[in-house]
């Protein structure tokens, strides 16, 4: 199901950031939500809680449970490394990213784009048909 190279690039971030299996419980319930007899039957959801730091991760993203005990894994990753961190980690980045893509341009930057849309503008209308 994962790939050999994700799954070894998963356990080399969790050495990194000094995550050990056996810190990590590990429980499987019963998924919730539409699914059907499949879920009924099958325990796909996957529980972590990393021992020394408390966090708790649940996933039940997909239906398969060897899926969702790596991207559990791939989520507490994410959290630990967040909280080592701090704003330096690579979440915080991409929050930070967004927030200055979604920041309101500044009158002179409004006015530049608006200019160049005008020019373009222009040069279509330029190109129509002449006639005579």
């Amino acid at each position: 199901m994962i790939s050999e190279s994700k799954g070894k690039e998963l356990s080399q971030r969790m050495r990194e950031l000094d995550i050990r299996e056996q810190d990590i419980e590990e429980k499987f319930i019963r998924a919730q939500g539409h699914g059907g007899q499949h879920l009924n039957k099958a325990s796909t959801c996957v529980y972590l809680k990393h021992i020394p730091t408390g966090i708790e991760v649940k996933m039940q993203k997909e239906r398969s449970q060897s899926i969702n005990r790596f991207l559990a894994r791939r989520l507490l990753a994410d959290k630990v490394e967040q909280r080592i961190m701090g704003e330096k980690s690579r979440i915080m980045q991409e929050i930070e990213k967004r927030r200055r893509q979604k920041r309101k341009r500044s009158k002179r930057a409004k006015e530049k784009m608006l200019e160049v849309k005008k020019m373009q503008s222009m040069k279509k209308a330029l190109r129509g048909r002449i006639t005579e």
